[in-house]
Order: C-alpha cells, then structure tokens, then sequence
C-alpha cells in the first residue's frame, strides 16, 4: 500500500504509480535522517538519566527510582530497538516487496514499546497520587512487592494483547508503509481487535494520568491560595503544579492522541491519511522518549544537581587540566551534598510530588 504525498485530487489522478514511487523514494533521505537525529536524541538523553539514577537521588524513593529505571528502560527501546530495526527494515525493503515475517515481529515490537511507555507512565502518575493523597499509608499500599507487580504488569501485559500482530496470516495484516518507513498493522483488517487495542491501552492509562494529575492540580492550586490568604511564605512562590503536571499532560497528549486517532480512522474507515501526516503521527510518540527525560527528571533540582556532579566528575577524568581550568574542582568542593540525607518515603514520590501539596520547599524542582 502506497501512500499519497499532499497534493489536491487533480494532480494525484494525473500522477502514476511510478510517479508517487519517485517522489516517496526522494523523501526517504529526509525521514531516515530526522529518524537518526531522534533515535540519538532519545539515546543519549536516557544515556544521562541512567547515569544519574543509577545512584541515589537525594529525595528520591527506592519505589520512585524503581518506576522511573522502568520508565528509562522503556524510553531508552525507542531509541536502541525501535529506531535502528525499523531504519534496518526501510533500507533492506523495497517498495515492491509485501509484508512478511520479519515485518510482523517488528510491527509486533514497535507496538509493544509504545504501549509499554504508556503503562509506565500510567504506573508513575499512580504511585505519585498515593503518595500525596494516602501518605500515611502509602508505605504499607506501595510495598517493594507491589512496586515490582505493576512494573512486570506494565512490561509483560503488552506483549500478550499484541501478540497476535506477530504472526503472519493471523488475525491482523501488517504491511510495510513506505510513508512512515515502518511496519504497520492494516487496522481496517480487524475493526474488533484495533478498537479492542485502544481500549485496553491508550484510554485506561489516559484516564489514570488525567485524573491523577488532575487531583494534583487542584489540589496544589488549593494549597496555593490557602497558604496566600494566611500569607504563609513569599507571595511570589512559584507555581511549581503548572510547571511539572500541565506541562507532563500536554506532551502525552500531543505525542500520543493524534496516532491513536489515526489508527482508529484507519480501522473504521479503511483509508490512509496523507503521507507526511502518517510519518508525523507514527513516529511522534517516539519524540515522548527524549521529552520525559525533560519533564520527568531535568526539571527536578536535584536530578540536575547529580547530573553536574557526575558530568564534573567525567570531566576531571577525560580531560583534567581544562576542568580544573574551567573550575570543576571548586564546584564539585561546594556542591556535594550527603545522598543518605533524604525525604521520608511517602515524600519522595517521582518529580518531588509531595511538594506540590506542602509546598514546604520551592527549591524541590
């Protein structure tokens, strides 16, 4: 199935097959190149976040760095697994070959990564509400236990549901789209089990989010003018909820809702939309990948200040003499601080959470 570049209805009944061939075979140049830049982003990105996490974190929670090691893991496939196999697959197929085995298990992976990331961040926006709204009982709701549960759920519960992509004359076709340079399942091929997908993944974890950090929202914005009618703290506090949840929400929103609509208008409708449009869609929920290594750990304070740490640090082994010129030794002398000097757990869910409610320390994010 070949895809349409956008050009009005005249001018595509004038154009041939050979034609769109042509003119998809010049814009592969253009897609495989901004498919690298944002596989390297994402890889160097969650390169820097697990450098960090995988120490301590003042602040920082075992079960809040067990969910965002899950989180990083499942970034870190868009950039390791997703993009290099799919580039692989785009180079080694040519326009005239249909779909076939190895297209199915990459179709089968692609779709698992993605639906993987959004149980993940379902999970975190979970155990971010249960630590502001139940933090007397979160210890005893959110045990070591049932922290590694919900991350083997987020990361084993996909792969089910979506195994039947991976067999080849299943209930599903996949083919190989020359528009997004990937392998996609025809969804208009099995209406029931493509709508049965976006139920069972993209509109629980929506609901989870949304009504998690909305309660946060709200709740922090409640905070905020109470604490302003008793004029408790500086008048010009930021307003830490509009800078950490409006922001999270947003992004999720904008990666993920225009591919899920285009699958659903491709499972009822049968048709494709334009070829550009299809790349953007398909390929915009990999972006996700590099910006919660943004909203999810750099906008912490103390995430940053690990990372010039340990950035410092390299900087003093690599290369010594311009690090001592440029001054690391004296800001690794003045920056460190005790990791064991953290929160009590139930304040230190993900992003600092708890201070959204207490808003005991601005310097929190």
């Amino acid at each position: 199935m070949i895809s349409t570049v956008n050009l009005s209805a005249s001018e595509v009944a004038n154009l041939t097959s050979t034609d769109m061939q042509m003119l998809l075979e010049l814009h592969r140049p253009i897609k495989i190149s901004i498919i690298s830049l944002l596989g390297a982003m994402i890889t160097l990105g969650n390169i820097a976040v697990i450098s960090v996490i995988s120490s301590s974190v003042s602040g920082w929670s075992r079960n809040s760095r067990y969910f965002l090691l899950s989180l990083t893991g499942a970034d870190s496939a868009f950039g390791l697994v997703i993009t290099p196999l799919n580039l692989c697959v785009s180079l080694a197929k040519d326009y005239s070959e249909g779909p076939d085995t190895l297209c199915h298990v990459v179709a089968f992976l692609n779709a698992t990564v993605y639906s993987t990331c959004m149980y993940t961040l379902a999970t975190i926006s979970m155990e971010r509400y249960i630590a502001v709204f139940y933090p007397l009982e979160y210890s005893s709701m959110m045990t070591r236990r049932r922290t590694l549960l919900l991350i083997a759920f987020a990361w084993c519960f996909p792969p089910i549901i979506l195994l039947p992509i991976s067999f080849p004359k299943g209930i599903i076709e996949v083919h190989f789209s020359t528009a997004s340079l990937v392998c996609n399942p025809t969804y208009s091929t099995n209406v029931g089990y493509s709508i049965t997908l976006t139920c069972f993944i993209f509109f629980p974890c929506s609901f989870i989010m949304t009504f998690a950090n909305l309660r946060l929202w709200l709740a922090a914005k409640r905070q905020r003018v109470k604490m302003r009618k008793q004029h408790l703290g500086r008048l010009n506090r930021p307003n830490v909820a509009s800078r950490v949840l409006v922001p999270v929400m947003t992004v999720y929103y904008t990666c993920w809702t225009p591919c899920m609509a285009t699958i659903l208008y491709n499972a009822i409708s049968g048709h494709r939309v334009p070829e550009w449009m299809e790349f953007v869609v398909v390929w915009l929920p990999t972006s996700n990948g590099f910006l919660n290594c943004i909203f999810y750990f750099w906008i912490n304070h103390s995430f940053r200040r690990k990372f010039l740490i340990l950035f410092q640090r390299l900087c003093l082994t690599v290369c010594p003499d311009l690090a001592k010129a440029l001054g690391c030794m004296d800001s690794l002398q003045t920056g460190v601080w005790d990791n064991n000097n953290s929160l009590p757990e139930r304040c230190s869910s993900v992003s600092s959470t708890c201070t959204l409610i207490t808003m005991a320390d601005d310097t929190s994010f």
